[in-house]
């Protein structure tokens, strides 16, 4: 099915980038030490320019809430890319070979983040017996066994589940914190830390998160039940799953291979892109096999071709995650060096309107609080907000700032009286105020 997209002047491609007028830069973990270090690398999306069929997103790669700490080992940390993304603003279907997705950067999200897909580089050699190349080095291995970066490197993601590449700070996954899951899967979360792009609320359709190098967007785990956007909200769904094998020695399609590594508690089955087989469900909120659907948004009110950042019923990331392993469309983005046609520089209007906050968006913790209280916001943010803290009789306490493209902000309360205390969040017109107690 083709779409009609919006002309420059409303193509959600051009508007719906987290630019960063300010200059706030990022900051970073590291292993072993729980202080925030400030960086100097301006955060979220520099400049957005356009011409009549690409978009041209220029990004440090540097996202607004911190970065690590990566506890594999990883010597890199996220640093300054410099880098101009070129994006179709006239996606087409692929009616051809579908195009496999690559190793590296595959796409980019909103706040200028790089996208990847499933692979770390890694698969397993049948010589050796043993995982190579990619981070682990050594002999490589032949590419039939492709090692799942998701399941096999979960040390080494941060709270917001990434992890930098030689400096290139990317997504695998559905950005969202692990603490923030229904279940989480790891514990590199401290409470200061669980932070990342958006916060996955189930009662709304997901925010737009990026777009891929085919052109089509990005959303995050939930979207309208039916196709024309009616039937409420729900989990968008993978349709991969994994296989009933016992060896690994055929693809899903019965092709026999040369032999991968034994299915066990080393090598558990989910561990490899090829353990895992497509099911074509009917039901319209199962995904294709490119992980995405023709549907309408709320950014594509006549509908468009969307991928979605799968998770299970746990909110853990499911695969194939985000995009793959074959693209829907014509992959024509890249990277490039500069730009070298006309083009125009969209400059987003301060956003002072915003709708009022409910109380059921925000989650203030831990409260009663002692030594902390944190407030974070549900979805995705893209304004700054001012927090404040008072006592009961309107005494100024301390301010803090929760910036666009993260979602929490939090107070040092450890020298603070036990006692009540508000929380005023304001933005403009818009502010909510929440209750709080500290104990000591």
């Amino acid at each position: 099915m083709t779409v009609c997209v919006a002309n420059a002047q409303t193509n959600p491609a051009i508007l719906h980038w987290i630019q960063n007028p300010q200059g706030t830069t990022g900051a970073h973990y590291m292993a072993g030490n729980g202080t925030l270090i400030q960086d100097n690398v301006p955060v979220n999306v520099q400049t957005v320019q356009y011409s009549a069929g690409w978009v041209y997103v220029s990004t440090n790669g540097i996202p607004a809430y911190p970065t690590g700490p990566f506890l594999d080992g990883n010597p890199s940390q996220a640093s300054d890319q410099n880098a101009i993304y070129k994006i179709s603003l006239n996606p087409q279907p692929n009616n051809g070979t579908p195009t496999a997705t690559n190793g590296g950067n595959i796409g980019i999200f909103i706040n200028g983040v790089s996208l990847f897909d499933y692979r770390d580089g890694v698969s397993w050699n049948n010589q050796t017996q043993a995982e190579g190349g990619g981070p682990i080095m050594g002999p490589p291995g032949q590419g039939v066994w492709n090692r799942d970066a998701i399941v096999a490197e979960r040390e080494g993601f941060d709270c917001a589940k990434g992890h930098p590449a030689m400096g290139n700070y990317h997504h695998h996954q559905n950005p969202s914190a692990f603490d923030m899951d229904i279940v989480p899967i790891s514990d590199v979360c401290d409470i200061y830390a669980s932070d990342g792009l958006y916060v996955i609320d189930a009662n709304v359709h997901s925010p737009l998160l990026g777009y891929s190098y085919d052109g089509y967007p990005i959303y995050g785990a939930c979207g309208y039940i039916n196709l024309d956007g009616t039937g409420g909200i729900t989990r968008m769904k993978s349709g991969y799953q994994l296989r009933t094998i016992t060896v690994r020695n055929t693809y899903a399609d019965g092709t026999t291979v040369t032999a991968g590594p034994p299915i066990n508690a080393t090598y558990p089955l989910g561990r490899y892109r090829e353990d895992y087989e497509y099911i074509d469900h009917p039901e319209p909120d199962y995904l294709d096999e490119h992980n995405g659907r023709f549907c309408v948004t709320p950014e594509y009110p006549d509908g468009i071709y969307a991928y979605f950042c799968t998770v299970d019923e746990n909110w853990n990331s499911a695969y194939p995650y985000v995009v793959g392993p074959t693209f829907y469309g014509v992959k024509t983005g890249v990277k490039v060096q500069n730009i070298t046609e006309a083009v125009t520089t969209y400059t987003a209007a301060p956003n002072t309107v915003v709708e009022e906050l409910a109380a059921e968006q925000l989650t203030v913790f831990p409260n009663p609080a002692t030594d902390f209280v944190a407030v974070q916001l549900k979805g995705l943010n893209t304004v700054e907000w001012k927090v404040e803290l008072f006592d009961l009789n309107g005494k100024y306490i301390q301010t803090t700032r929760l910036y666009p493209g993260s979602t929490i902000a939090y107070f040092d309360t450890r020298t603070l009286y036990s006692g009540d205390y508000l929380l005023v969040l304001t933005h403009g017109a818009s502010q909510l105020t929440e209750r709080v107690s500290v104990v000591k």
